[in-house]
């Protein structure tokens, strides 16, 4: 039996740059690659309106910057403009959620709303927000389990109105590599690397990392030290590195539009994030890429590093744990290997992106059929 097409209109408002907008991206060319009919709304001075076109997804520049009702009344005109040709809306951030919400809430024959909640970040239970995700929006969409069962218990959220896709990543493209080759492709000193591959954000985690480091400062000596991502917290973090000693063998490399050579690169792998998680694509990416991990139970992170099986997972906010966990991993190479190899396993089994892909097409199939 053929299936139609679906025409899927995303919205996003977000300043920043890091895996949600990263998902937002490969989840739509994935599903302009099925032949599907993809438009993103966003603001024009976004970093996500920018890489739309890397991805080749095609992106309208709309001033949905804040919740207020010039910014409302854009959003409003333009989905009753191409009413015709949107199956499904799904929207992303705080901000553009309750303008499409509202938009819709104020059209005659409004499109189903499917919100996607990427992060584990404490959501108020008003009844605006009870409104906002048990009547406006037809169906819920977490990154992971945890996710899910957290806003179902906080916001009595029927379970059944959510549903958890996680995300998916390219495992033709994040592949075990050959470290010294690509040491030598992204101009690092031959010699064993650690690494972290996240926005510079305060709650990923960076400052605690730098301290780990500095508790074990002559084992770390013989190691480099790549710090991958860009963000509000490096001035911060510039300072901290500079009053811990640690410049010598830490380097900032900046955003990279390929991270693939970085993350092959690496003996080890961490992230110790204290907060907003929901499947970090990064943990998911060196996993795939065979690298061992050093993370946090936060969010929904146990979903990807199984402790003691593909990784190691440290209490947050202490450098001291942390600095054991890192610790334990670089000075055992057996047992890095044994667990990037259980990683890179379960990344098939469970982090490709056709799974992603089935997994929204189902979810916008089914708010459609109810609809």
């Amino acid at each position: 039996m053929h299936v139609r097409p679906l025409s899927i209109v995303h919205t996003e408002n977000s300043a920043g740059w890091g895996g949600q907008e990263i998902r937002i991206l490969t989840e739509a060319r994935g599903m302009l690659e099925r032949g599907h009919r993809v438009t993103l709304l966003t603001p024009p001075e976004t970093p996500i309106y920018d890489a739309a076109a890397r991805y080749g997804v095609p992106a309208v520049p709309l001033g949905i910057r804040r919740k207020q009702p010039s910014d409302f009344f854009v959003l409003r005109a333009w989905l009753s403009r191409h009413r015709q040709s949107i199956d499904v809306l799904n929207t992303h951030s705080s901000t553009d959620s309750w303008l499409g919400a509202l938009s819709c809430a104020s059209m005659a024959n409004p499109p189903p709303i499917v919100r996607t909640r990427h992060v584990s970040t404490h959501i108020n239970n008003s009844a605006a927000t009870r409104w906002l995700y048990c009547r406006a929006a037809a169906h819920i969409v977490t990154a992971g389990e945890a996710v899910r069962h957290s806003i179902a218990e906080t916001n009595a959220v029927p379970l059944e109105r959510i549903t958890s896709v996680p995300t998916g990543i390219d495992l033709h493209q994040f592949v075990p590599g050959d470290a010294v080759a690509a040491r030598s492709r992204v101009g690092l000193p031959q010699k064993p690397t650690l690494g972290i591959v996240a926005t510079l954000r305060d709650w990923k985690g960076h400052d605690y990392l730098f301290e780990a480091l500095a508790l074990e400062r002559t084992a770390w000596a013989g190691w480099n030290i790549v710090v991958v991502g860009d963000g509000p917290h490096r001035p911060k973090l510039d300072r901290r590195v500079a009053q811990l000693g640690l410049g010598d063998n830490l380097r900032f490399v900046g955003q990279q539009h390929d991270v693939v050579p970085w993350f092959q690169s690496l003996d080890l792998f961490t992230l110790p994030s204290y907060g907003e998680e929901g499947v970090p694509q990064a943990i998911m990416q060196a996993m795939a890429c065979a690298i061992a991990v050093v993370s946090t139970p936060v969010g929904a992170i146990r979903e990807a590093v199984d402790d003691a099986v593909t990784g190691i997972l440290v209490e947050p906010r202490s450098a001291s744990a942390l600095s054991a966990g890192l610790a334990r991993l670089r000075d055992d190479p057996d047992l890095r290997a044994r667990y990037a190899l259980a990683g890179r396993a379960r990344a098939i089994g469970f982090f490709g992106i056709d799974r992603m892909l089935d997994g929204m097409e189902s979810v916008f199939r089914y708010v459609l059929d109810r609809a």
